[in-house]
């Protein structure tokens, strides 16, 4: 399963620092998974901030 980061991103970097395979980049206005380098780790959900990262459903 994928996630996605919704408008609530700050852009903190803080999922992209926790990712193991490199999945969220830093986008135009906030940060993007790529969802073909998603693992499901959910290291990102864990230290977001502000709850941004959500699964796709």
């Amino acid at each position: 399963m994928a996630y996605f980061i919704n408008d609530d991103c700050i852009a903190c970097g803080a999922c992209a620092d926790a990712c193991p395979n490199n999945a969220p980049k830093e986008g135009e206005e906030k940060y993007e998974i790529d969802p073909d380098l998603c693992t499901d780790s959910k290291d990102c959900l864990e230290v977001c901030p502000v709850g941004a990262i959500h699964p796709v459903e």
